[in-house]
């Protein structure tokens, strides 16, 4: 799930080892990464498995409903169900909708694109990740749009390194984007988790080399590029959740979480089906 940029990260109640950097980010132990592991790979199969719900005539009520029944059935426990008074198990963001979509009686239409985003907390971690999906046909404008954004966020998580910085993490995402003349969202920004939601740092998805805090063995948090067809400008609806394009574009979003390592990075969400990009089959 996206922090706004607009928003401090802040770390509640989280009392777990580790230390903490200047900037305030959780530096955790290497026994950390298990949990992570665990609780990022139950939010990415209860992603592969709701692919085979996403079809023309379905709606996004239905959707939510099967992703909570499947927390349910995991043992685990829905992250966003109660988040500031949010009542769904995930966000799924239809077409020109950047994120924090609310699933509810439209019934998608072929060719609709959808981010469905999805975080579950096991035994107090949180695994958080999204990934597109098509209703029916894609069209090419969208393929080629989808296909950006993905490409987008590993080129940013190729930059995870220790010595490196959150700098280069967005520069790489957002030079990579505009080559292919789309922008980047600013509004809105990955975050900092472990066994709380959201924490420093936030993770923001353009930028300049060499500038922000420096990536550390032991950091986690999310890379979440949100990518527009047209500009990069959103505006939030009277929800207070739901944030669109404002020159209603196509929008689409990809997120993983992942862990800085001794010599590089580990992804706590990868597709255990290997279904992350929408065309896999």
């Amino acid at each position: 799930m996206i922090l706004n940029i607009g928003k401090k990260a802040g770390a509640v109640n989280e009392t777990h080892r580790g230390r903490m950097t200047r900037e305030g980010i959780r530096i955790h132990e290497t026994a950390d990464f298990a949990g992570m592991h665990v609780a990022g790979e139950l939010a990415a199969r209860i992603l592969d498995e709701i692919a085979e719900h996403v079809f023309p005539g379905q709606t996004t009520g239905e959707i939510d409903r099967i992703i909570e029944e499947k927390v349910n059935a995991a043992g685990a426990k829905s992250a966003t169900i109660g988040y500031k008074g949010y009542k769904h198990a995930s966000c799924i963001s239809v077409n020109h909708v950047v994120c924090h979509g609310i699933p509810g009686d439209k019934k998608l239409k072929d060719g609709d694109i959808l981010n469905i985003d999805v975080t579950v907390i096991v035994d107090g971690w949180f695994g958080d990740t999204s990934r597109m999906y098509v209703a029916g046909k894609l069209s090419r404008k969208a393929e080629r749009l989808i296909q950006v954004t993905h490409d987008a966020l590993f080129k940013g998580i190729e930059a995870v390194k220790p010595g490196n910085t959150f700098g280069d993490i967005g520069h790489a995402i957002q030079s990579y984007v505009e080559a292919h003349r789309m922008s980047v969202v600013r509004d809105f920004c990955g975050h900092g988790l472990g066994r709380v939601f959201h924490a420093p740092p936030n993770v923001l998805h353009y930028g300049r080399e060499g500038t922000g805090p420096v990536l550390e063995e032991g950091m986690f948090f999310t890379i979440e590029p949100m990518v527009n067809l047209g500009r990069p400008e959103t505006k939030v609806l009277a929800d207070d959740w739901t944030a669109v394009t404002r020159d209603k574009s196509l929008s689409a979003q990809f997120e993983h979480s992942v862990g800085v390592t001794a010599d590089g990075v580990e992804i706590f969400t990868l597709s255990p089906a290997g279904k992350f990009h929408p065309t896999w089959g």
